[in-house]
């Protein structure tokens, strides 16, 4: 089962400027202790020290790189010989979910047709997952890889299409695995395109 959630443009909010530390570490071993202590574990126990101490909040460091402009991927640009629409298909997403900090992973369809420029292949799932590393909702994040990509690539069109299932859905609530796609579009595409899109992305 799928939900299909068509997005409007939103504001897009980055949280940590360049110029920032990663993470402030020491809230967040404090953080992780004081939840750990909040489900009855004892972070003392050798079973826990390295949990709070290290591994979680190096986790959540790279996991919300998205938030952070030193962590962008650099998208190199090249000659276009055309105008030619490019679709990119299977570019795996992972992301936090800003309401309950659980994943949501799925998969990115990214098309575009280019202004006398391209970006190379390998850039756009670079692009996405620095992009899907933050805390966000999936319909924030669709906008945001949209209208970014099409300001960073100077193209005329993009569409985007996450299909995702959200383990804050799978996991508590409902506990049932369903995906939800979401869609964004910067530009104006042809009919052409929106079809040649729509055929990549089903």
């Amino acid at each position: 089962m799928a939900d299909d959630v068509q997005t409007e443009a939103m504001e897009s909010v980055k949280s940590v400027d360049e110029g920032e530390d990663a993470i402030d570490w020491s809230k967040a071993q404090e953080g992780v202790r004081l939840l750990l202590e909040a489900v009855g574990g004892d972070p003392e126990s050798e079973e826990l020290q390295e949990t709070w101490r290290r591994r979680v909040p190096s986790a959540f460091k790279t996991l919300t790189e998205g938030s952070r402009l030193n962590a962008k991927p650099e998208l190199r640009t090249f000659e276009a010989a055309g105008n030619s629409f490019v679709v990119k298909t299977g570019i795996p997403v992972y992301s936090l979910c800003e309401h309950h900090l659980l994943p949501y992973f799925g998969s990115a369809t990214i098309a575009y047709r280019p202004d006398g420029e391209v970006v190379g292949l390998s850039k756009l799932s670079r692009y996405v997952r620095w992009q899907s590393r933050q805390l966000t909702m999936q319909e924030q994040l669709t906008q945001d890889i949209a209208h970014g990509l099409g300001d960073e690539v100077g193209a005329e069109v993009v569409l985007v299409e996450i299909s995702a299932t959200h383990l804050c859905e799978a996991m508590r609530g409902v506990e049932t695995k369903t995906e939800t796609v979401t869609r964004a579009v910067a530009g104006e595409p042809t009919d052409d395109e929106q079809r040649r899109f729509n055929e990549a992305s089903n």
